[in-house]
């Protein structure tokens, strides 16, 4: 079974113009859209650079003669990767186009200078998330500081799905805890043989993976990082860098909390959760750590696709008073979003954070239960009714 994904008509279209770089985390089906992607045009070329005798034509530049798509996969791998392929794109841009992918490390080796500036677009592949897989990519990406819009019908299984499995593609199609089971664990070994090892030379590996599977009981909490190193008794320093690892290859997620003058803010103190939330195993968290995920995927979309400065936050004050998220453009709050297991009463947080922050929208989403209400202008409703709005 193989499923569209929501990048597939972007890309395409920014092909015609520049290169795109599309990075995301270990197995969610970058090299599957690529190959996809490959078919729409009448000539295209796949090439990985692990493969020996495609690393051979790619330092040979044996492309095809007329117009083609190159799709080069793990060319990051290439040490002069960056200065090699704007050489290419400049002298071959008027018949050949260029789709770069690889793990989360091209997206950090994509920072490290400017030679390429103005030549790629660049995109985060995300896992399937609800709107996706329901809607197969025809919603259309809601505008910054409009209501959302719900849609009528939907399904509350594939909530549950995502819940179960995660939005991966492997084991969320496949539907079976088993392979779920073996899924995960060829995925962190993988994870901590290659990826981990191919950014940084790190001394104490074994303390690195118990930090992983710390985070999965940390998920939705502030994030103490004076805890977090006197459990492993490992440096401050060390802690940090740990933690920068795993965001920037695709493991965790960090939500900084919003900073305003208007509320007394913490300042630091991010949230942490994880690209793949049936790690997590209370129920509560790992409902939050799905919504993280889908908001975080549409923020990522405005970003990439519409460039707009989107961010995704979390609220609490110094006296307590929190909720789960907060999404902004150029720093304005646009919606407040909690998130419960049940239908419960309104979060009192939403009302004040609302009004002292002048947030036009607020939503409380529930995983369990179908009731759909507005109460003083803060609108309960439904997960399924809440993610078939975001992209």
């Amino acid at each position: 079974m193989e499923l569209s994904r929501y990048l597939e008509t972007p890309i395409r279209e920014d092909l015609e113009k520049k290169m795109v770089f599309l990075a995301g985390p270990r197995q969610v089906g970058k090299t599957t859209l690529a190959r996809r992607i490959l078919t729409t045009f009448e000539e295209g070329v796949y090439f990985n650079w692990d493969n020996r005798e495609d690393r051979k034509d790619i330092r040979q530049a044996a492309w095809p003669a007329g117009h083609a798509l190159l799709v080069l996969d793990e060319i990051h791998k290439w040490k002069g990767w960056k200065s090699w392929i704007k050489g290419e794109f400049d002298k071959h841009q008027t018949r050949l186009r260029f789709l770069v992918t690889g793990s989360a490390r091209l997206d950090i080796y994509r920072r490290g200078g400017d030679s390429l500036q103005g030549r790629y677009h660049h995109y985060r592949l995300h896992p399937f998330t609800y709107a996706e897989l329901i809607f197969r990519g025809a919603t259309s990406l809601q505008q910054p500081f409009e209501a959302l819009t719900m849609p009528t019908h939907g399904n509350r299984k594939t909530v549950d799905d995502l819940m179960v499995y995660g939005g991966f593609p492997e084991p969320l199609i496949a539907q079976s805890h088993r392979t779920l089971r073996r899924w995960q664990k060829e995925r962190m070994e993988r994870f901590f043989r290659e990826d981990v090892r191919d950014l940084e030379t790190i001394r104490d590996l074994g303390s690195m993976q118990i930090l992983a599977d710390l985070l999965s009981e940390k998920v939705g909490a502030p994030l103490s990082l004076n805890s977090l190193r006197e459990d492993l008794d490992v440096s401050h320093r060390t802690i940090t860098l740990w933690l920068d690892i795993f965001e920037k290859l695709y493991y965790a997620i960090r939500i900084p909390p919003y900073a305003s003058q208007h509320v007394r803010s913490l300042k630091k103190m991010p949230k942490i959760y994880l690209w793949d939330p049936s790690l997590v195993s209370d129920t509560g968290a790992r409902f939050e750590n799905l919504v993280a995920l889908h908001l975080l995927k549409f923020c990522h979309l405005l970003q990439d696709r519409e460039g707009y400065k989107a961010e995704l936050y979390y609220l609490r004050d110094r006296d307590g008073r929190e909720a789960d998220f907060l999404v902004c453009v150029d720093r304005k709050p646009w919606f407040v979003v909690e998130a419960k297991t049940g239908s419960e009463a309104i979060n009192p947080n939403l009302f004040y954070f609302r009004d002292r922050l002048k947030i036009p929208f607020a939503y409380q989403i529930a995983l369990e239960g179908e009731k759909d209400y507005l109460k003083d202008h803060i609108r309960c409703l439904p997960a399924w009714k809440f993610f078939g709005a975001l992209v």
